[in-house]
């Protein structure tokens, strides 16, 4: 069963060429854990089919008013208690004159007057008509309700000529979706470093001391911080995840490479999150050749990698440090010993060994343990799910903080 999302918008789709463009906006949207309330006007129908964009967001897609099927509640009422964006992308001039002057003659523009979050709407239409008197009337009066108005494309035109009126591409939107839908005050003051996914090191040129660590809870928290505002510098080792939209990321394989990369970071700094999970050893002479399976010792000698996390701790300089344990047995005990020993402020502790938990996992079920010994168990929950409640809990500390 797919990850439940934690965030909901509603988009409008309306009938104009650039509609074409929106099935690519839905995949942005829903691979960055976005639940997508698709709402098409009949005229946009024309161009892209509900089917298409149903496929894509995982939910039936909005198209008439008095469709009550979902349930009893009114729908434009019902689904306006539970998201944080309405975008509109293309909002056509007849979209727009609908919204601007309070005309309910469809279900997107009966939702418009019902919402209570913020609005963002992507012109698309002629240069004429976007030059028209009354556009640019409605336009400004949106824009003096607080409405968010993109501004449209220069380029060539679907009626054939050049100008001004095209629709912002898929990424473009995307992005300032996700600027309107997750910026926090707390958050944009923050540069948050986060590390992520396992370290290599190399016995030869082919063979490593590693663990199974994916990166996937570092990522998780990475793209939460972007979301919330927040400048993110994202330090992974080896991990075939995509980098998330919006961070900073530093590729690295060994964990002395991490560590050059995290102290390199490290001013300007206000939140860490160690979530890596870096080789704990490395071998003390390794081979600069590859040798056959026969020639290998029977016995290796090893050496500490560096203690990235116990350096950071060692210069706080106010920052707020999170590290992460795991363990299979006294999983508490080991978060606070850690919380001791390097001076942090939070440690997310997992019990490892479970198959719907720890590494490799889409879910985690962890402690998040404060240095007062005090232990807040969460239910098992997708690891971005982990990584808002991280957040939440990183910003209601620092709120308490003097």
């Amino acid at each position: 069963m797919p990850d439940k999302p934690v965030r909901e918008i509603a988009l409008g789709v309306s009938g104009g060429i650039g509609a074409y463009k929106a099935p690519e906006l839905v995949r942005l949207l829903v691979k960055a854990d976005v639940g997508v309330h698709v709402i098409l006007t009949r005229n946009a129908e024309n161009f892209v089919t509900p089917m298409t964009l149903q496929v894509l967001s995982g939910r039936p897609v909005i198209r008439d008013l008095y469709d009550l099927s979902g349930g009893g509640d009114v729908e434009h009422i019902a689904l306006s208690r539970r998201i944080g964006l309405l975008a509109v992308a293309p909002a056509t001039a007849s979209v727009l004159a609908r919204f601007a002057h309070g005309l309910a003659l469809d279900f997107l523009s009966t939702f418009f007057l019902a919402v209570e979050c913020p609005v963002l709407v992507a012109p698309s239409m002629n240069t004429r008509m976007l030059l028209h008197p009354a556009t640019r009337e409605n336009l400004a009066i949106l824009r003096a309700r607080g409405v968010r108005v993109m501004e449209p494309g220069v380029g060539a035109l679907a009626c054939g000529e050049e100008g001004s009126g095209r629709l912002p591409e898929p990424e473009e939107i995307f992005e300032e979706i996700v600027r309107q839908m997750g910026r926090r005050e707390f958050w944009t003051r923050q540069t948050v470093l986060v590390t992520a996914g396992p370290t290599r090191e190399y016995l030869d040129p082919a063979r490593v001391i590693s663990n199974p660590s994916t990166g996937k809870m570092g990522y998780a928290v990475a793209e939460e911080a972007v979301l919330r505002g927040a400048r993110v510098i994202l330090v992974s080792g080896p991990s075939m995840l995509s980098d998330p939209w919006g961070a900073e990321v530093v590729r690295v394989e060994t964990t002395e490479e991490m560590r050059r990369a995290v102290l390199e970071a490290l001013p300007g700094v206000t939140v860490v999150v160690k979530a890596a999970a870096p080789a704990d050893f490395r071998p003390r002479h390794p081979s600069p050749e590859k040798g056959p399976k026969g020639d290998l010792p029977s016995s290796l000698a090893i050496e500490p990698t560096p203690d990235i996390l116990a350096e950071i701790g060692s210069r706080k300089e106010g920052r707020y440090l999170v590290g992460f344990t795991a363990a299979t047995t006294n999983l508490l005990e080991a978060a606070r010993t850690k919380l001791r020993e390097k001076h942090l402020d939070l440690v997310v502790a997992n019990e490892i060994g479970k198959p719907d938990a720890g590494f490799g996992s889409n879910t985690n079920r962890v402690v998040l343990v404060a240095p007062d010994g005090a232990a807040e168990p969460l239910p098992l929950l997708s690891k971005r799910e982990v990584a808002v409640r991280l957040l939440d809990r990183i910003e209601a500390d620092r709120a308490k903080a003097p």
